[in-house]
């Protein structure tokens, strides 16, 4: 039996108080035991003044961008014309997605994430260097004419058929995904018991074309030959599309700026099976509207937090977008907060029997943060400048994921 004991100047279960002078047991990659520590356990590793706490879970995350030195465009930015950088960056001859991802997986893990919610548009091989951190690959699907619909969605089926367990779907967003499109993923979804997650509610542009079929959005489908007249009814909402989506085992609402109150109350209503990501620093690259995280949160919506992509946000630090939202935000609670990062956005992914938290069972994904001068946990784990000294996948030590 591989086994060890950590003990931190604090545990921070998640789920459970804070343990001061705290330990955390591991045997063959699990938790065995969370508790106070005590002198006579046995052998144990000390790790000093740290607050030892379970790996972070980034609900959502485009790695293919990883190599990226700065978010495309300024900001400010429209959605429309960031997508048109996008498209030319996808398009560049040295680009080398294999080598993103790669960079993407390394630079979560200095971080202490320890899981991902991935939007996938390569082949599930270029994942393969991810060397235990949970990776879960929602195969993206783009195709809005209805001519289109099959070979997309046969597409989106052998991708998702060749990736390892855990995966997912993702109809990219009401603006790149027929109708059509979307129920035959969600249908599939229900039928694979798979989560599904798409761009929605994102900016005031898609608001405008599901409401009069007309702006920048439609300009650009028909600019890139995509345009379907017949595809969005006049008068559509973001509600339409999240009626369908409710029919997912789970449902990860991406963005979700510009909801409406309805559309909260309908997520709401939906309980555990649908969820909200905020992406902060993005939210603020394209300066959208003041967030409705306060109306949510009382709502009862469950908000979980990604970084998105370094094509709109300058790293992939998590901790840095936990610390920008609670400075945005500084009425939610601090539990609340890291909850955002760990169980609450494990549980987004279908994984929070598994991760997210610091429980006897649960796989020993773990972190560990410096808090010399802290007498609380969640202060140093907030404290500006803090990062990772140690990080654990299924009780293995790793500082870095190889390459």
């Amino acid at each position: 039996m591989n086994a060890l004991a950590l003990r931190a100047r604090w545990v921070l279960p998640v789920e459970q108080p804070p343990i001061a002078n705290g330990f955390v047991a591991v045997a063959d990659g699990r938790i065995v035991a969370v508790g106070k520590w005590n002198h006579g356990a046995g052998p144990f590793t000390d790790l000093g003044d740290v607050v030892l706490l379970p790996g972070l879970v980034n609900a959502h995350v485009h790695l293919e961008f990883s190599a990226l030195a700065r978010p495309l465009g300024w900001p400010g930015i429209d959605l429309p014309a960031w997508i048109q950088l996008v498209i030319a960056e996808r398009k560049r001859s040295d680009r080398d997605p294999a080598a993103s991802i790669a960079a993407g997986l390394k630079e979560s893990l200095a971080a202490g994430v320890t899981a991902v919610g991935e939007i996938a548009t390569s082949s599930a091989e270029l994942y393969a260097r991810s060397a235990g951190l949970t990776t879960v690959l929602f195969q993206e699907a783009i195709g809005f004419s209805a001519g289109r619909v099959d070979s997309v969605f046969a597409d989106v089926e052998r991708r998702f058929d060749a990736a390892r367990p855990p995966a997912g779907l993702s109809p990219h967003a009401p603006y790149t995904v027929h109708p059509q499109l979307l129920q035959r993923m969600v249908d599939f979804a229900h039928r694979r018991n798979i989560p599904v997650a798409m761009h929605l509610a994102e900016s005031r542009e898609e608001l405008q074309l599901l409401a009069r079929g007309d702006g920048a959005f439609r300009d650009l489908l028909i600019m890139r030959s995509m345009w379907d007249e017949a595809a969005i009814p006049r008068g559509s909402r973001p509600l339409d599309y999240l009626k369908m989506l409710a029919s997912a085992p789970r449902t990860l609402v991406v963005h979700g700026n510009y909801l409406a109150a309805d559309e909260i109350e309908y997520i709401a209503a939906c309980g555990g099976r649908m969820s909200v990501v905020y992406c902060p620093r993005t939210h603020a690259w394209f300066q959208h509207e003041d967030y409705p995280l306060r109306v949510m949160l009382g709502a009862g919506v469950r908000v979980v937090l990604g970084t998105d992509s370094r094509a709109s946000n300058p790293d992939l630090g998590l901790l840095d977008e936990l610390r920008f939202m609670v400075r945005l935000h500084p009425a939610v609670e601090r539990q609340q907060a890291l909850r955002m990062a760990t169980i609450d956005a494990a549980a987004a992914l279908g994984l929070n029997g598994s991760i997210g938290s610091l429980a006897p069972g649960k796989r020993a994904d773990l972190a560990a943060i410096p808090c010399p001068g802290h007498d609380d946990p969640y202060e140093a784990v907030l404290a500006d400048g803090a990062r990772p000294v140690q990080t654990w996948l299924a009780g293995r030590p790793v500082g870095a994921l190889p390459g």
